[in-house]
């Protein structure tokens, strides 16, 4: 079962009842697809953070797969959990403002799931809803607003589907740019996970400790402690940007680099509403934010700094990494 919905077809400049005939070449420059399903993103040895800018394509087609997966949420800890793509956080979406997304969701999963945009100006009722095992929804919107937005399950009750992994970041590019050139740029997803091992060994949801907001892990993209064995390496002088969203489900990220000092920060990714000089900017769940710095060589130059969420309990359940710089002699944990 196929459902489709076709809004705001008029982003593209297309006139009403008007016919366009393109050759395969055109169509390839003005439509760019991309199977979830086929180009999972990479986890070994960490989760792959750094990205590269948009396409220039005008419209940008995405097929996302749901399934529910065994996963490593920390070392030696795995996991069932339910996935966007086969992996947790799902997929980074990247866009430009004014873009066309076409979504098609595909359940391959035994039970209902739906998807929610943050990022979409669409309603609810109609491109949000349930679909069942089996079933395959389609739908569009265009990215009006420029910013890092949250991708997740909708499906009663929120709070589950969310703490089992179904989250993901869109990023949306602004028209003009953000603003900054920058020579390396990042995703970084905060998340919880409330696990409870099974007789098999394997963890499973612990509903009563997310009710009290007490998670076993706090994590960034998705694994606790990942990025201090394996650090985000920059070089020397080089800004980069940090593309942050938390998924939550119910605590917030104060994001900080230790060492360095953020130029600028968007919050909720818009820069619009840059701040300067900024040394930690909270995120609330379901919210992101965009932070830019420096790693210049006479201060926070060739080194190791870690990034954290600076609520500390949280920061030590798992939600702590490190940033190499250049070519530093020692590498510690914070």
């Amino acid at each position: 079962m196929v459902r489709r919905i076709l809004i705001a077809v008029a982003a593209l400049g297309f006139v009403a009842g008007g016919a366009y005939i393109l050759s395969a070449a055109a169509r390839a420059d003005l439509v760019e697809y991309t199977d979830f399903g086929a180009a999972v993103t990479p986890t070994e040895p960490a989760f792959l953070a750094e990205i590269a800018p948009p396409s220039r394509a005008p419209v940008k087609e995405f097929r996302i797969p749901i399934t529910h997966e065994t996963i490593e949420i920390a070392p030696g800890v795995t996991y069932e959990g339910w996935t966007f793509g086969g992996t947790v956080p799902g997929p980074v979406i990247r866009v430009r403002q004014g873009d066309l997304v076409r979504i098609k969701l595909v359940n391959e999963s035994p039970m209902a799931h739906s998807i929610d945009f943050h990022a979409a100006r669409i309603p609810m009722n109609v491109a949000f809803r349930n679909v069942m095992p089996g079933e395959e929804l389609e739908f569009e919107f265009v990215a009006r607003d420029p910013g890092t937005y949250m991708v997740h399950c909708g499906t009663a009750p929120v709070l589950m589907h969310i703490m089992q992994g179904m989250y993901l970041p869109i990023i949306v590019d602004p028209k003009g740019g953000w603003g900054t050139e920058v020579d390396r740029e990042f995703v970084l997803t905060q998340s919880e996970f409330y696990a409870r091992q099974g007789a098999n060994g394997v963890y499973g949801p612990d509903w009563n400790a997310a009710m009290r907001k007490e998670p076993t892990h706090v994590v960034f993209n998705g694994k606790a402690f990942q990025y201090k064995a394996h650090p985000l390496k920059v070089n020397e002088g080089e800004r980069v940007r940090f593309f942050v969203m938390n998924a939550g489900p119910s605590m917030r990220s104060d994001f900080h680099v230790v060492g360095a000092v953020f130029d600028r920060v968007y919050p909720d990714g818009n820069p619009k509403n840059a701040l300067n000089s900024v040394q930690t900017w909270s995120v609330p769940a379901g919210g992101g934010a965009v932070f830019e710095t420096v790693f210049e060589k006479g201060a926070s130059g060739e080194g190791v700094y870690a990034f954290v969420t600076h609520a500390f309990a949280d920061a030590e359940k798992g939600a702590v990494g490190l940033i190499q710089v250049g070519s530093p002699g020692v590498i510690a944990g914070h």
